[in-house]
């Protein structure tokens, strides 16, 4: 597990001083963990320990820590002075204060006199850890990461499948979220944080993390930002203020680090090394970093960290909104299916061969742990309706809420992957309802409609204030002015990007060049399908988070890239849709009455006086065809007629959207195309249509073929074309070296949003072409993930990121469960209007909410591969069903050793293992001759 920016030490290097080069290795052997090496005396000049201790001491220094004889051994001032008679005291001093600094000795005072006492620690924990801790010496020997990376693989791979329980003095134990264990009777005080906390109250200190700073360095970052988190106890918390490597905190505080932690998904880790009554440290690990937690995770053997606890899931409580899914760091739960299969059999899900009675090799280490950690799902599937949507929000999670009367849980859910569940229940093109289970039985659960039903509370400013989400960055706290973020563009990508960026900690200033902000979602929908109440109430909510709005401003106008980036911002996330119209290129596209579907939207969003005179043809049958058929019947007395190439049943456009134009009066003609626009005096007309025969070629391209001689002439005053948008830029990108595609949407990386300039991303419409809010909503979130990760030095854009991937469940082969809610589809209600343009639709009532929700199958569940399980309980800090807990099925992972005494555990172990294998390779051999 290297890379190219990890260091090597030269070819054909050669040590300037050859004394201290032998005195190196003699030290190196001395302290290396490495213990094939240590005992072979076969320690080699371009072994990191050499290099790495060449770098930061002297020959002198060298000779000194050589006095020791051997690591973890203490001496008094005293007994140092008298074993070193080559050195002044003076000079002893020196070294001493220099070797602390650096990390090589630390202070102890295990005596009865409880004096400072000085010892050498071994490599991992310990050496290595101290000097990536000195912010100052890293700077100057950036090398050291590299060493730090090493020594914690190199000294265990050829041992960790003989490591037992308990993890036998190596390294880092996962300790559990204390309030997953409060209940278990059978645990014991070393498995509770507060155990730890109080004993060594009154000397605790907090420092920066190793881990995430060794691969910031090494390039290696996942968005775990360095930070202060580990938590020093006892006398290594006095060494680490000695030394400058952490400042002393109060019990309280170091709580309030560990549930700040446990928001952010981070794993509590104890020092392992010093037996059943002492740690050292407790670190708040950020899985995708984390050394120790590599340790099980690469080599396959999670005995090395595992805590006594595995999580079980509770299959009749969950309801597969995936949370704990997410947090999980070894990607042990994985979403599944409740439901059975046809035969009635449950699907068996695979558990992660372990090493208890298999030989070991490469093959069987999981080089890819980083990334198939955060797969979401087995093979087999999960709910659909959370697959089929695009921020696959936790669908049954909420329905379930909303079921029970949470409403402000459910809204707090649904906001995880969707800050705008007002808008979404109000224009959402419904993926989860065409996917729904349930709709193979009789008619799909009516999801949006629960979900509308719940966002209506979102009126109401004071309900908004209880549901704002927790703004901080993983530190606690926001970031300052040195890590501002512009979002350019407000509508749905945009906002969403905005939001989850503040929810990260972040400044975020959001540019809009109209008047107002929303987007298409203010300018381009129907209020009589979208209220503008609701685009304000969710606005709001933002700028209540802190978000500033900048309207009036047009980027590459007003002001320019580079301008901004001269103010301070880092990173750039363009979502500025596809606000202008496409043309038919057809004769007669130039004549009075001819306008884009797109612009005649934005026109009437803004007055609803405009008028039309006369009849009017809409040409397009996609969704926004639709409501611009749908407008233009409110502005004129005329006759409007839909037409497109599709046939009824190829309509882009949502069914029962086509069905609320034909209900208004507005006639819909299928299969034809415009060829020519009659006009008089330069005005329309009327408009000459031919007949499609296709559509599309046999590879579902769009490539429309007609017959010529077929011809219809429909009269019209107006025509309206809505058969596609397009990007309008201005000049947002000069100066830049991001590109555009031939059709005018921004070229940018499918994973990242990166385009080819570095600091933009970009997301919505203008990334991938005309779709829904949802997608842009979805879309903005990944780009928040990129634009975090960009702004801090060493964090890569993919490593360890949740690429949010789903498979539905085989509908096929399921058994739908007996004693379903035969209950039929609940339909809401619509009231009258006054304004034509106020939505007529009603939400579902209280108690059809209730109805509703009681018709879900409940697909899907979390499963957990208890092989993989380290226990360290973060699942049950997300799930809000009580679905999830932990167990303590594996009370030997409680057994902890002094480093020194390792082998006393790993002998009797990997003896009995030897002896597993041998007798299953021989059942195996006799089974394989019958």
């Amino acid at each position: 597990m290297t890379n190219e920016r990890d260091y090597r030490l030269p070819e054909n290097f050669v040590y300037p001083d050859r004394e201290k080069l032998k005195l190196l290795i003699r030290l190196a052997g001395m302290i290396t963990d490495r213990y094939v090496a240590k005992y072979t005396h076969t320690i080699r000049p371009d072994d990191p320990e050499v290099w790495c201790l060449d770098e930061v001491m002297n020959k002198d220094e060298v000779k000194f820590m050589l006095s020791f004889k051997k690591p973890r051994t203490n001496y008094s001032h005293a007994q140092l002075v008298k074993m070193n008679p080559a050195f002044t005291e003076t000079q002893i001093n020196q070294m001493l204060e220099h070797l602390m600094w650096v990390g090589c000795i630390e202070t102890n005072r295990e005596n009865p006199a409880k004096e400072l006492w000085y010892d050498v620690p071994i490599f991992v924990p310990g050496i290595a850890e101290f000097m990536v801790m000195n912010d100052k010496l890293m700077a100057e020997h950036p090398n050291i990461a590299t060493f730090f990376n090493l020594m914690t693989q190199m000294p265990l791979e050829g041992i960790t499948p003989m490591v037992p329980m308990g993890g036998a003095g190596i390294g880092m134990h996962v300790i559990p979220v204390e309030k997953a264990i409060e209940s278990v009777s059978t645990s014991v005080p070393l498995e509770h944080i507060s155990h730890w906390l109080d004993k060594y109250e009154g000397k605790l200190s907090i420092g920066v993390c190793t881990c995430r700073r060794q691969q910031r360095i090494r390039g290696e970052g996942d968005g775990s930002i360095e930070q202060e988190c580990c938590i020093g106890l006892g006398d290594l918390a006095e060494w680490c203020v000695n030394t400058g490597r952490g400042h002393y905190i109060t019990k309280e505080e170091a709580l309030e680090a560990c549930e700040r932690a446990e928001r952010h998904g981070f794993v509590h880790q104890t020092t392992n090394i010093d037996g059943e009554d002492k740690i050292v440290g407790l670190c708040n690990c950020a899985p995708g970093v984390c050394n120790a937690i590599r340790t099980s995770q690469l080599y396959n053997t999670p005995n090395m960290s595992r805590s006594a606890y595995r999580a079980h899931v509770k299959k009749e409580n969950c309801v597969a909104c995936g949370k704990c899914v997410e947090v999980c760091p070894v990607g042990a739960a994985k979403l599944g299916q409740k439901l059975c299969k046809k035969d009635g059999s449950e699907v068996k899900y695979p558990l992660t061969l372990l090493p208890d009675e298999t030989r070991w090799t490469a093959d069987n280490w999981n080089i890819h742990y980083r990334e198939d950690a955060k797969i979401n799902c087995y093979d087999t599937g999960t709910s659909p309706c959370k697959t089929a949507c695009p921020a696959h929000i936790a669908v049954q999670g909420y329905v379930k809420m909303a079921k029970e009367g949470r409403y402000e849980d459910a809204l707090k859910l649904i906001r995880q992957d969707n800050p705008f569940p007002a808008v979404c229940g109000a224009i959402c093109n419904r993926r989860c309802e065409d996917a729904c289970t349930r709709g193979t039985v009789d008619s799909p659960v009516a999801i949006d409609e629960i979900k509308k039903f719940v966002a209506q509370q979102e009126i109401d400013p004071a309900f908004r204030k209880s549901i704002l989400p927790v703004c901080e960055r993983d530190e606690g706290g926001f970031w300052d002015d040195n890590y501002k973020m512009a979002v350019i563009g407000s509508g749905p990508a945009g906002m969403s990007c905005a939001y989850y960026l503040r929810t990260k900690g972040y400044p975020v200033t959001i540019f809009e060049k109209e008047k107002k902000p929303g987007g298409m979602l203010t300018y381009g929908m129907p209020s009589f399908r979208l209220s503008k109440d609701l685009v304000d109430a969710e606005i709001d909510m933002l700028r209540e988070m802190g978000i500033e709005f900048r309207c009036g401003v047009e980027i590459g106008r007003d002001v320019s890239i580079a301008d901004l980036r001269a103010q301070g911002y880092r990173a750039f996330y363009v979502s500025i849709g596809l606000s202008g119209g496409r043309s038919a290129g057809v004769p007669g596209e130039d004549a009075a009455g001819v306008e884009s579907g797109i612009g005649f939207l934005n026109r009437v969003n803004r007055d609803h006086s405009v008028k039309l005179t006369g009849d009017v043809v809409v040409v397009g049958g996609g969704n926004v065809a639709v409501d611009v058929a749908r407008t233009a019947q409110r502005t004129t007395d005329g006759h409007i007629t839909m037409i497109c190439l599709e046939g009824a049943d190829e309509m882009p456009a949502a069914a029962d959207e086509v069905e609320d134009a034909k209900a208004e009066g507005i006639e819909v003609k299928n299969g034809w195309g415009p060829k020519e626009i009659l006009t008089e005096d330069g005005k329309v007309t009327g408009v000459v249509f031919r007949k499609c025969t296709r559509v599309k070629n046999p590879d579902g391209r769009f490539d429309p073929q007609y017959d010529e001689e077929t011809t219809i002439t429909v009269p019209c005053k107006n025509v309206l074309e809505a058969i596609g948008q397009s990007a309008v830029w201005g000049d947002l990108l000069k100066g830049t070296k991001a590109q555009t595609r031939r059709g005018g949407t921004i070229i940018c990386d499918p994973v990242t949003f990166q385009t080819g300039e570095p600091d933009i991303f970009a997301g919505g419409d203008i990334n991938h072409g005309a779709r829904f809010a949802i997608d842009a909503i979805a879309d903005g979130k990944k780009g928040a993930e990129s634009m975090h990760r960009f702004v801090h030095e060493g964090q890569s854009l993919t490593i360890a990121r949740d690429l949010r991937e789903f498979i539905e469940l085989d509908k096929e082969d399921i058994t739908v469960p007996l004693g379903y809610d035969h209950a039929k589809r609940c339909v809401p209600g619509s009231r009258k209007v006054e304004d034509r343009f106020d939505d007529t639709r009603l939400p579902l009532t209280e108690e059809q909410v209730h109805q509703e929700a009681d018709r879900c199958l409940g697909c899907g569940a979390t499963t957990v591969d208890i092989n993989r399980c380290i226990g360290c309980g973060l699942c049950t800090t997300r799930c809000e069903f009580d679905a999830i807990h932990l167990e303590r099925d594996l009370p030997d992972c409680s057994r902890f050793f002094r480093s020194e005494d390792k082998m006393k555990a790993i002998a009797p172990y990997a003896m009995k293992r030897e002896i597993k294998i041998i007798r299953k390779e021989a059942r195996e051999k006799k089974a394989a001759r019958r």
